[in-house]
């Protein structure tokens, strides 16, 4: 029964990392052992499949005892453990090799630039050790040696080489050297390695290469997602890094790349997620992007799913993110007024109205356009578009059921407030008139409800800071008294200002 487990275990678990053998004949050796290994576990396992007993022989995970549980995972660590280590010798013979590959590549494409088939050989050859160099992610502490090595320089070349293969094969060796859970295990070698790829313009030569990458073909696909993993493991180890991405190009291409016409695929997603890293507390993303247009592109997006939900969590987290880049940069001013223009305005008013799973971005972007004193002509313009109309409802009520649970019941009644206060500091004149008859209407239901959240949110701050229920209630049931006399003695005044057409129904429409 022990033995069936383990070899169950052997034949599922998945095949190791190449790594570069001291010899010849232990490679082989240990590829044959490999194989029976399998062989074995492959037949037992289809044996156990055609002849099941009446009562099972094999335990699930719950029923092996600790003592069979310690054994199995020390059958495996051996078996895991027996390929070589890599050490600074194994080191500098995958280097010397690499270079002596890479070298002999560029010679024969010199000397046969219109002959193919007479370098293709070295081509392959440069292929192979490229993909025999991801042993290296395995040893981050040997980091350092690399760059004293001068392979970074060598590796990074091949992200222009002539064949997409090769720089598509650099793009994943760069991928699993820079992953994050790996260089965190030596700081050392992973400041070494980062100064070394930041002083040889890696940003530069990834998006180069991005330009030229076929995504119809899967393997230039792949090179696309791992160019941008790549990006991302660099902004994690320094948030600095995300202006000078910016700056080498990556956001325009990241801007093309969404608004590439196609069907929804996992690239589109990790764009979209790469642009909100850009532009997240960096003014000077967020001002490029107004600059090249961003905020049309972030709008024609999002106009698709005004009418429309997302297909899948995947496209729900796009969406989201379409969104998380509006409002950051909603955060920069001159992109406001790019935001009016491109009837930014508009298209979030009708997302409310649709009651689709935008709704809840929509209402987080108008809090950001219209907040602020540089949201003044959001704000009337927001009323003078029939705003309020669509804004007064989701303030009398919450919904209950909020699509994903994307807004808590407290954000979506704090975005609310927030675009309602907004345009109480900003707007002025008939829009600032329009907007205060809205509390005046049916006796006053919304000042009622503006108490009810004001006494809600006030029990759960007492709450918070252990004071009694009552106190609260008690010690500002006058203060509250007192501005609604307030407000009472102040409407006639700002009524009185009206002229005949606005006192009539047309804004109790709005």
């Amino acid at each position: 029964m022990f033995i069936s487990l383990v070899c169950l275990i052997l034949f599922l678990k998945p095949p190791q990392a190449l790594k570069r053998p001291s010899d010849l004949d232990d490679d082989d050796d240990g590829i044959e052992k490999a194989k029976k290994m399998r062989r074995i576990a492959r037949a037992k396992a289809n044996k156990m499949a055609r002849a099941p007993s009446p009562t099972p022989s094999v335990q699930t995970l719950d029923q092996i005892t600790d003592e069979e549980r310690a054994e199995i995972l020390k059958f495996v660590e051996t078996e895991q453990a027996q390929g070589e280590v890599v050490d600074e010798a194994t080191i500098k013979r995958i280097v010397l090799n690499f270079e002596k590959r890479s070298l002999k590549n560029r010679e024969m494409r010199i000397k046969f630039p219109d002959s193919p088939e007479r370098f293709m050989d070295s081509e392959v050859e440069l292929h192979e050790i490229l993909q025999e160099m991801r042993v290296l992610a395995t040893a981050p502490d040997y980091y350092t040696l690399l760059v004293k090595l001068q392979v970074i320089p060598s590796l990074l070349e091949l992200l222009a080489h002539d064949n997409t293969d090769i720089s598509v094969g650099t793009v994943e060796l760069l991928q699993e050297l820079t992953d994050v859970d790996i260089l965190n295990e030596s700081e050392e070698g992973a400041e070494a390695l980062l100064e070394a790829l930041l002083e040889h313009q890696i940003l530069a030569l990834l998006v180069q290469n991005l330009e030229r990458l076929d995504e119809t073909v899967k393997e230039e696909a792949d090179g696309v997602h791992n160019t941008l993993s790549i990006v991302e493991n660099l902004t994690e180890l320094r948030s600095e890094i995300t202006t000078e991405a910016g700056k080498q190009g990556l956001l325009g291409w990241l801007l093309r790349r969404l608004k590439v016409k196609g069907p929804f695929d996992g690239n589109k997603l990790y764009a979209s997620e790469m642009m909100s890293i850009l532009l997240q507390d960096n003014e000077k993303n967020r001002t490029m992007l107004g600059e090249m247009d961003g905020i049309d592109t972030l709008l024609q997006q999002l106009a698709f799913y005004k009418r429309h939900d997302p297909a899948s969590a995947e496209e729900h987290e796009y969406m989201e993110n379409l969104f998380n880049c509006l409002c950051s940069a909603l955060m920069v001013v001159p992109n406001r007024d790019k935001f009016l223009k491109g009837e930014g305005l508009q298209l979030m008013n009708l997302m409310l109205r649709e009651k689709k799973t935008s709704r809840n971005g929509s209402l987080k972007v108008l809090d950001y356009a219209m907040s602020g004193p540089y949201g003044k002509d959001n704000c009337n313009k927001f009323v003078d578009i029939l705003g309020l109309r669509t804004i007064f409802p989701l303030f009398m009520k919450t919904p209950k059921k909020n699509r994903r649970k994307v807004l808590s019941t407290e954000e979506h009644e704090e975005h609310v407030c927030s675009i309602i206060a907004s345009m109480l500091r900003n707007c002025k004149g008939s829009q600032r008139q329009r907007l205060i008859s809205k509390f005046t209407e049916n006796d006053h239901e919304k000042v009622d409800r503006l108490l009810e959240l004001h006494f809600k949110y006030l029990e759960k701050d007492a709450e918070k800071e252990g004071r009694p229920r009552t106190s609260v209630t008690e010690e500002n049931f006058t203060a509250v008294r007192n501005m609604l006399d307030e407000l009472e003695s102040d409407i006639p005044t700002d009524r009185g200002d009206l002229t005949p057409s606005c006192t009539s129904n047309s804004f109790h429409s709005a």
